[in-house]
């Protein structure tokens, strides 16, 4: 199975320095005189294998996405993008309406390069996908002067400097060795390897090595790295109805899972196929997956305090690595809106939204 959420220093500041794209800049949340969509227009929403979002191509293919795409009279198709950071390069230039997206990824890709964004929901946040592995180690404080294989820029270096700083650890007390995801398990059964942060499916491999600890994961860092299905703003503004369609689907397809019956197993092993898994490979992704199961839990998290500290801690380390791109001068140049109206950063330049409009009026029944 191919890896997921990989993002480099170099997609964010070309996007950033390429990309200065005009997008609406007003709220999305006032839909009531919003147009309707073209009678042609399909509406394109990309995404990338990864547990949590599995349940966005066995929508497609049953046919569930099709029944509320008819609903509300739009045309929605969903394109695999093989490669996850030239998914958010696409969205970023229009080429597509929406994509799966980590919080951190939305931040330095789309809404560094220009194009500003709404979240539509957020479907989970990883809660054990992503974690530290040594060799020869027990706890973190095992990792200092060690060599450490990485994807960089990337959640796991988020992951790994939240790691340090609950250890008393800076990321200066090791060497960060450059590493592609598809490389991640056979560069750990070298012996030069002693060191790695990574993300399942690459992770559960890993951890079965000899020797293998893992010293720290993302379940110690609840609900900072959140996946999400985002879409550009102007859309969410003036075609409401596209994303009330997605997310009709949505909770339609995590409704499904959950159920103990043929059909629900039947809809997991499906998934499973698609992310190139069996079944028990699958669910033990999703144990380590924190969804956000019904539209309600996602609105009580979309409206509460957490999501505001999580992603300030995000935003701030994304700007310290670069991540933002060469123009950036201040962690505040982007401005990211919350529901309570609070603003992150520029509020005369926001470009990235968690509008709880649409879970909200599915845990209502308005959908």
């Amino acid at each position: 199975m191919q890896g997921w959420r990989k993002t480099a220093a170099a997609a964010g500041a070309i996007a950033a320095v390429a990309l200065g794209i005009a997008s609406c800049s007003k709220p999305a949340g006032n839909t009531t005189q919003a147009a309707a969509p073209a009678a042609d227009k399909e509406y394109v929403i990309g995404w990338t294998i990864y547990a949590g979002w599995m349940p966005w191509p066995y929508a497609q293919q049953s046919g569930i996405l099709k029944k509320w795409a008819d609903k509300y009279h739009v045309k929605i198709k969903l394109v695999q993008i093989n490669d996850y950071v030239e998914s958010l390069n696409q969205f970023t230039a229009g080429k597509l309406d929406g994509v799966t997206s980590t919080n951190m990824d939305a931040l330095t890709i789309p809404a560094a390069g220009g194009r500003d964004s709404t979240v539509v929901m957020v479907g989970d946040y990883s809660n054990g996908n992503d974690g530290v592995v040594l060799k020869g180690g027990k706890s973190m404080a095992d990792i200092k002067g060690r060599s450490v294989n990485i994807v960089e820029n990337s959640v796991s270096q988020y992951l790994l400097a939240r790691c340090l700083e609950n250890a008393k650890m800076k990321m200066a007390d090791l060497k960060l060795v450059n590493t592609s995801d598809a490389d991640m398990v056979s560069a750990f059964a070298t012996p030069a390897t002693n060191a790695m942060v990574t993300w399942n499916p690459q992770l559960m491999e890993i951890k079965k090595a000899q020797g293998a600890t893992e010293v720290c994961d993302s379940s110690k860092i609840p609900a900072e790295i959140e996946d999400m299905l985002i879409i550009g703003t102007e859309i969410a503004k003036d075609h409401p109805d596209v994303a009330k369609a997605l997310a009709g689907a949505w909770y339609e397809t995590m409704a499904l899972m959950r159920q103990d019956t043929p059909e629900g197993k039947a809809a997991l092993e499906a998934m499973a196929k698609l992310s190139g898994a069996d079944l028990a490979n699958y669910q033990g992704q999703l144990k380590t997956t924190y969804l956000y199961w019904t539209p309600k839990m996602a609105a009580d998290f979309t409206t509460g305090p957490d999501i505001v500290a999580a992603n300030d801690k995000v935003r701030k380390f994304s700007f310290d690595n670069g991540l933002f791109g060469k123009g950036a001068k201040s962690v505040d140049d982007i401005g990211i809106e919350f529901p309570n109206g609070t603003v992150l950063g520029d509020p005369k330049n926001v470009k990235l939204r968690f509008d709880p409009t649409f879970v909200t009026a599915a845990a209502n029944g308005q959908l």
